[in-house]
């Protein structure tokens, strides 16, 4: 294996499952450490290393030293010193992505507090919520148009507040400016009153099964979980020189601990709030390797089908799919042991769409992305085939907020696409009888904040965390995630259903956004289909209905509705050929919606909140069911 990782050597072909992985501990941290002594270490070792980078204002990159980082984090850190906030005192933080988000997170755990992300886009309730329960008294904002959100809140709570703007490095000055007379004694002293089991953060789930709660997470979770994963990632992330750019929320859990690493490791890291100009962002600064959610990766997918079907090289390119899902598979199947890797026909048909097809998908990414990171929800095995077939290869992850993000990956040298890999070093996985995964390690967290009923909930009484997923692993110790426990599905005839594969293979058509699998108590399973309104516009022109037509005009059009339940229903037949009938989905309704975070039914990580769809569709969910 090429890993510099204590990962095991390519796994044999898997066979019977297992009920426990686990990968020692490479790294240890002193406990007086916290999360601020690792940047202080790559200052002292690399003063000039340029680990960020902010737009110049002409389209172009200008780089950020950690000393200069650095010197920016001590001012406002000092700033928030003279503002009040003592070591343990919460500091709640709302942004968009950005350099002062990075700047002020740092900034807080120099001042010993504890910060609280929230996002940007929470709702004036949410927001109440967070400041009731974290107890926050200062907040910093990335956009003055969150002020009237958040004092709205703070009302809604009677909670007294302050407000400060953190939306630019002259925001950032200006709370610097404050804390000139706080001496550096007294800003080293508030950096090291917190230690490796103290609390640094406290992150609110998205919420998909409920109110959010918040998650303690310590020193130790970030920082003894960045130490060990930069052990085991070395091929993907490099080693000093490469660079990522993050457009994931940062108040998101799996966006904050790989910034974390990054900065560690002296990985550079730029940032853009605004995925309207990805493409472009990618272009100018050219990332070696990217983190992203499954919903990034289909979109790629599906509008570059969408861009060749326009072009009118839609064959060209579905061979070219099909091409690179055979040829990932067949490496996989090498990998394994259980066969004997791409034919010469294979290798050749790759070879001529490498330069038709591959390189071009290549340049939309920058041109040196070397691997791409998934996580926060279950990627579909046939996307992840494409994307490794075309040479963008995808390490699927698995955490949650709970377990400070990654706490399995696959890693190059060791993948299993369609599982989320292997333990993190210094962590273990076990699945319960009921099938429950179950998780330990330096990264779990400390406890919900103010809820010791729900803590104790959630661990079992040897000190397992209870993940509330469902899955498997195989005799190498590769997990596969099928599904949420709360989601499982038993149909009025007692049959187990897990939504969730179901759901991403008919998601995996491009005129499909999200699908809704449901069954739960009735006597067989069915879906609610979501079409994607972009991918169903280009598809109506293309068939001739009509140009720039809405989904509403599409789904009530005489020629092209039927047409398009014909072509859904073409995967949903696909689709349930690869389960038993009980499990099959046996009528589906397309809804004229689009599921958004603006609509509620989306987390700011993109992931269903499924109950609130089914409970808003509750008549379309007993429609399918009448009679």
């Amino acid at each position: 294996m090429n890993s510099t990782s204590d990962a095991p050597e390519t796994p044999a072909a898997p066979n019977a499952p297992i009920a426990e992985a686990a990968t020692e501990q490479a790294v240890h941290l002193p406990e007086d450490h916290n999360v601020t002594h690792g940047v202080l270490a790559l200052e002292q070792k690399r003063p000039g290393h340029a680990v960020y980078a902010i737009r110049n204002g002409s389209g172009g990159w200008l780089d950020v030293s950690i000393a200069s980082f650095l010197d920016q984090v001590r001012g406002v850190a000092k700033g928030l010193i003279a503002a009040g906030v003592q070591p343990g005192d919460r500091v709640a933080v709302m942004s968009q992505t950005s350099y002062p988000w990075a700047v002020v997170d740092q900034a807080v755990w120099f001042a010993g507090g504890i910060s609280v992300p929230v996002y940007d886009t929470a709702s004036t309730h949410q927001v109440s919520h967070v400041l009731a329960n974290s107890g926050a008294k200062l907040v910093l904002i990335g956009d003055e148009s969150l002020r009237a959100k958040v004092q709205g809140a703070a009302n809604m709570g009677r909670a007294e507040v302050t407000i400060r703007s953190a939306e630019s490095i002259a925001a950032l000055n200006e709370i610097a400016a404050d804390g000139a007379s706080v001496s550096a004694a007294d800003l080293e002293s508030a950096r090291t009153a917190r230690k490796l089991d103290d609390v640094a953060t406290i992150v609110y789930t998205s919420g998909t099964t409920g109110k959010p709660k918040g998650a303690r997470i310590t020193h130790r979770n970030l920082a003894e979980g960045a130490a060990n994963l930069l052990s085991f990632t070395t091929d993907i992330l490099g080693k000093g020189e490469s660079r990522t750019l993050l457009f994931l929320p940062l108040a998101h859990v799996l966006a904050r601990a790989v910034q974390l690493a990054c900065i560690h490791r002296g990985i550079q890291v730029a940032h853009t709030g605004d995925t309207t100009t990805l493409i472009e962002d990618l272009g100018s600064y050219r990332p070696t390797w990217l983190l992203a959610v499954p919903r990034v990766f289909e979109k790629v997918y599906h509008s570059a089908a969408a861009k060749a079907e326009s072009e009118g090289r839609g064959k060209i390119f579905h061979a070219a799919r099909r091409t690179a899902i055979a040829y990932s598979e067949a490496l996989q199947a090498e990998a394994d042991g259980t066969g004997r890797g791409p034919s010469v026909a294979l290798k050749a048909k790759h070879a001529l769409f490498s330069k038709l097809v591959y390189s071009k998908l290549h340049a939309r990414m920058g041109g040196c992305v070397t691997h791409f990171v998934s996580g926060a929800s279950p990627l579909n095995p046939e996307i992840g085939h494409f994307f490794t077939g075309i040479g963008l290869p995808v390490q699927e992850g698995y955490g949650l907020t709970e377990s400070t993000a990654p706490i399995t990956l696959n890693i190059p040298g060791a993948t299993r696409i369609g599982s989320v890999g292997l333990p993190v070093p210094g962590n273990s996985v076990k699945t319960a009888e009921d099938g429950e995964v179950l998780l330990k390690g330096p990264v779990i967290f400390d406890g919900y904040h103010r809820d010791e009923d729900g803590t104790a909930e959630t661990f079992d009484e040897d000190g397992w965390f209870r993940s509330g997923d469902l899955g498997s692993m195989d005799e190498d110790g590769f997990l596969t995630i099928t599904g949420r426990k709360k989601e499982l599905i038993v149909t009025a005839g007692g049959k187990n259903v897990y939504p969730t594969p179901m759901e991403e293979a008919v998601r995996a058509d491009p005129l499909v956004a999200q699908t809704i699998i449901v069954g739960d108590g009735k006597p067989f399973v069915a879906a609610l289909v979501f079409p994607d309104p972009e991918n169903l516009a280009g598809w109506a022109e293309r068939e001739g209905y009509g140009s720039e037509m809405s989904l509403t005009e599409v789904l009530h059009h005489d020629e092209a509705g039927p047409a398009l339940r014909e072509h859904v229903q073409a995967r949903v037949d696909e689709s349930n050929e690869k389960v038993s009938r009980a499990e099959s989905i046996r009528k589906f309704e397309m809804v004229d919606a689009e599921l958004t975070e603006a609509s509620g039914h989306l987390t700011p990580s993109m992931k269903l909140i499924r109950a609130k769809v089914i409970d808003d569709y509750a008549d379309t969910v007993e429609a399918l069911y009448a009679g």
